[in-house]
């Protein structure tokens, strides 16, 4: 009993303790090789973030140890990503208003908020949240996220200070923004992207992010560019690891990051939801998406208590911990140590980065996300998801992060909504062998004599059934012969007891009478007769017609047909 509780509650922690032996050559040079890619992608989406490169190392660590205990996927890495980081700068820099302090404490609150609401949707069991966002709407958000990283990383770059944060005045102000552009920055960022490249033409196993950052740190120092006007990451030598600061902190702002950081929480977790799933389908075994959000939450909380910022399922590293043969959770732990290793003995080299190279490996990283291609392959293959997908993406870039999310996300409800208001309608016939198919233009399926067959694709409710039964009497009514009989597939539509249903089909039912056409209810048969019969406040059978499926109500019909033309015509 005592071992099913702590495998539902840590059931990382469950692996470690069934650990092979065998495993473990293979979990070290996995977990040094994610700690290589790690390193420097946390310190530039620290940058991202708007906080100290420190912060980005601290969001790696005791996160990535607390992820392998209440984690269930064995390839999973947790870490900084430009998504979240995104979201965090759009949210925290207007409120902090260049105070770095206030920042920083900031940044640490939306991230206990999001692992909070984490928590709170695992308690609720709302695994399912990350069906919210489509893959159109995602795939619109990452690459509006990624051209707002990109154009956001020029001014770092060429070295020139954009007076704007917004993206449009960011491209607007590029043209001028080039005649001020410092050229031993250039030079360094030209450099950087040369060693990116050049590793991986060559070395294409090998992490370029980390060479291009070691080399051109150590450059940096040797010739001491910031003499030269080269920006580089905040000191923070010789006072030991920074602590944030909390006795000047105003408790109202705290209102300010509710709503974005449960927006935040939201896009984490869809993001890690499409990490965890595609690499245990790879490998063979199931993730529980409740047990995963409560993992999300408890990673987070870490990461703020560990004054680090908020982080989501790492793609990137993820599959450097695959094709590195990693077998378990033990990688995690493996690489957070390799990266406490570096915080807390070679912390002071880190004050010697160049902005500008942060700023290229940030667009390295991010330009894997940019896929436009992917937004305009659903032109063909769905106009409504190309639709929305591209409707994010702008919005996204028109509005802000946050706010297109929202957007986003409203529009794919409006048109689930379409779906259910104004849903598509089949006709049904039989084949040659007396199968019951749709009716299509030369397909074969013809129309039963007397029956008009018919399918209503979506839940019937009160704000459809006046449509519903509209589409029934003009089909009826637009029918070369009258129909005598009209068969519904009540399986596709009668799923709950409505009360403006079922009395919608009453007078429907009344309505066809009057014609001399009888409605028939086909599925559900059971639950259909204990609806209608509560409903009914006279508690007296009427003479609706209900049968199990379609087949049943076929036969029920000759037969009533066959006993009716035999009292026209008797023997």
């Amino acid at each position: 009993m005592q071992r099913k509780s702590l495998e539902s509650i840590a059931p990382g922690l469950m692996n470690l303790l069934a650990y092979e032996r065998s495993w473990l050559k293979y979990d070290i040079r996995a977990g040094l090789s994610v700690a290589a890619v790690a390193l420097p992608v946390a310190i530039a989406y620290a940058e991202l973030a708007g906080v100290n490169a420190i912060v980005g190392l601290y969001s790696c660590i005791l996160p990535m140890i607390a992820y392998a205990i209440f984690g269930t996927s064995r390839q999973l890495i947790v870490g900084p990503n430009a998504a979240t980081c995104a979201v965090i700068a759009a949210v925290v820099a207007p409120l902090a208003a260049g105070n770095s302090e206030l920042h920083w404490q900031l940044t640490i609150i939306m991230t206990l908020m999001m692992g909070t609401w984490c928590l709170i949707a695992s308690r609720f069991k709302l695994g399912a949240i990350a069906d919210l966002l489509s893959r159109p709407i995602l795939n619109g958000l990452l690459n509006g996220v990624a051209l707002t990283i990109i154009v956001n990383q020029i001014s770092k770059v060429l070295g020139y200070t954009s007076p704007s944060s917004e993206l449009i005045e960011r491209i607007y102000a590029l043209p001028g923004n080039l005649l001020n552009s410092h050229l031993p920055t250039i030079g360094v960022s030209l450099l950087t992207l040369l060693i990116l490249l050049g590793v991986r033409h060559f070395r294409p196993s090998w992490p370029a992010p980390l060479f291009a950052v070691v080399l051109i740190t150590g450059l940096t120092w040797a010739a001491n560019l910031p003499r030269f006007g080269v920006a580089t990451v905040s000191a923070y030598a010789g006072g030991g690891l920074p602590v944030v600061a909390w006795p000047d902190f105003k408790p109202g702002l705290l209102r300010e990051l509710v709503l974005p950081a449960l927006n935040l929480a939201v896009v984490s977790f869809v993001i890690m939801m499409l990490t965890v799933r595609s690499f245990a389908t790879k490998n063979g075994y199931e993730v529980d998406a409740d047990r995963e959000f409560r993992a999300l939450g408890l990673v987070n909380i870490v990461s703020g208590l560990s004054q680090g910022f908020a982080i989501s399922g790492a793609n990137s590293r993820t599959a450097v911990n695959d094709a590195s043969g990693g077998k378990s959770q033990l990688v995690s732990v493996i690489a957070a140590l390799a990266i406490a290793v570096v915080v807390v003995f070679f912390n002071e080299p880190l004050q010697f980065i160049p902005i500008a190279v942060l700023g290229v490996v940030l667009i390295y990283a991010t330009w894997s996300l940019l896929d436009m291609r992917s937004i305009f392959r659903l032109r063909k293959r769905n106009r409504r998801a190309f639709s929305l997908a591209l409707f994010t993406f702008l919005s996204v870039l028109l509005v802000g992060i946050i706010p297109g999310i929202g957007l986003a996300v409203l529009l794919g409800l409006l048109q689930f909504l379409q779906t259910v208001f104004r849903p598509t309608e089949q006709l049904l016939g039989v084949n040659d062998e007396g199968l019951i198919h749709s009716i299509g233009s030369n397909n074969g399926i013809k129309a039963v004599d007397g029956v008009m067959m018919y399918r209503f694709n979506s839940p019937l409710t009160y704000f459809n059934v006046a449509y519903f039964k509209r589409r029934i009497i003009s089909l009826v009514e637009s029918s070369p012969s009258q129909p005598r009989w009209v068969v519904i597939d009540a399986v596709a539509s009668f799923t709950h007891a409505d009360i403006s249903v079922l009395s919608a089909i009453e007078e429907l039912k009344q309505d066809l009478k009057s014609r001399g056409i009888s409605l028939v209810l086909a599925g559900r048969r059971t639950e259909l007769t204990r609806w209608f019969r509560i409903n009914r406040s006279d508690n007296k059978e009427r003479d609706l017609i209900l049968v199990p499926d379609l087949y049943l109500a076929l036969r029920l019909i000759q037969s009533k047909e066959s006993k009716a033309e035999g009292e026209r015509n008797p023997a």
